[in-house]
């Protein structure tokens, strides 16, 4: 049976809505992205159709999150998708058309067809955390743009610079103690949080991402989905006799791959199974950047365990 759905192509200021009947007959409107925007939407499909149809968009952060809380908040279906799986739906269409009409209407299809999971907005704790470690990030580069300018400004701006990079250390140790301080007073988060903090090579701020990533949110029922959500699990290209160079997917969050870089290094100096494990790669002729790679896949192993088992790392009980 053929099901109603919905596409919703999203942009800062607006976003297309593209409904598609059972009958494969389409009504497309375009809204205001505000909760007016929002509201008028619902009444649009609404009268359209009373059964509450699927509506989905792309995962694109903070223009399609606030609808698609909206939308849950209300009870209606919602499914929030990687960008890549839509792109990769067009081209099984071979689609020319590049307007925000068509991508509405070509999410709609997506919808119909492959039914995708449901979105399932995240706890306020956990938007509040990312929220948090995103801002971290973004002080970071900004830090590190106005080091940059620093090391070949004249005297006329230098002290400017200065003033902004002292300015932006101050919110740095603001956020960091805004990330701490919650964490501190639920016994829950602290307590998951030291267990993360007991595996060398995991400091404060890599255990955070991880108490993101590996939230009762996400469920992930094995470490493997939680390595593929990191976007840390490998792309094999074989067919045939012929195989290829093999890369990892990237198909997950870009920010915790990032987070688990450099801790991943200092496992592969100091924490025993992390090091025994990197120095097999290496004698079996790995480089250094796979061997980083397998080193992060093995942190997020090692943090799954530990969450799940809820004891302290134990190098003596891994190495057994």
């Amino acid at each position: 049976m053929t099901l109603a759905s919905a596409g919703v192509d999203i942009s800062k200021a607006t976003f297309d809505a593209a409904y598609l009947s059972a009958e494969n007959k389409y009504k497309h409107k375009k809204f205001p992205n505000t909760p007016e925007g929002f509201t008028d939407f619902v009444a649009w499909l609404s009268v359209l159709d009373t059964g509450q149809p699927l509506v989905c968009m792309e995962a694109t952060g903070a223009y399609s999150i606030p609808l698609a809380e909206f939308l849950a908040e209300h009870g209606w279906p919602v499914s929030v998708v990687n960008p890549a799986c839509i792109h990769a739906f067009a081209k099984t269409e071979m689609s020319r058309a590049k307007t925000d009409k068509a991508d509405a209407k070509l999410i709609a299809r997506f919808a119909q067809q492959k039914n995708p999971a449901r979105w399932t907005p995240p706890p306020p704790n956990i938007r509040e955390l990312q929220a948090l470690l995103r801002r971290v990030e973004h002080l970071l580069e900004m830090r590190q743009m106005e080091q940059n300018r620093l090391d070949t400004a004249g005297p006329a701006i230098a002290d400017s610079i200065k003033a902004i990079l002292e300015s932006i250390e101050q919110e740095l140790k603001a956020t960091h103690e805004r990330i701490r301080q919650p964490i501190d007073n639920d016994p829950e988060r602290r307590q998951r949080r030291n267990l993360l903090a007991s595996i060398p090579g995991v400091g404060g701020a890599t255990s955070a991402h991880l108490l993101v990533a590996l939230s009762d949110h996400y469920g992930f029922r094995t470490a493997k989905q939680a390595v593929a959500h990191a976007g840390l699990d490998p792309r094999i290209r074989q067919s045939g006799q012929w195989a290829g160079q093999t890369h990892l997917s990237k198909a997950g969050d870009p920010l915790l791959r990032k987070a688990l870089y450099l801790p991943a290094l200092t496992a592969w100096r100091h924490n025993p199974i992390v090091r025994t494990f990197c120095e097999r790669l290496k004698a079996h002729g790995k480089n250094g950047k796979v061997i980083a790679c397998a080193a992060m896949r093995k942190l997020v192993h090692i943090a799954f365990a530990v969450l799940r088992s809820g004891k302290p790392f134990d190098p003596n009980f891994a190495l057994a």
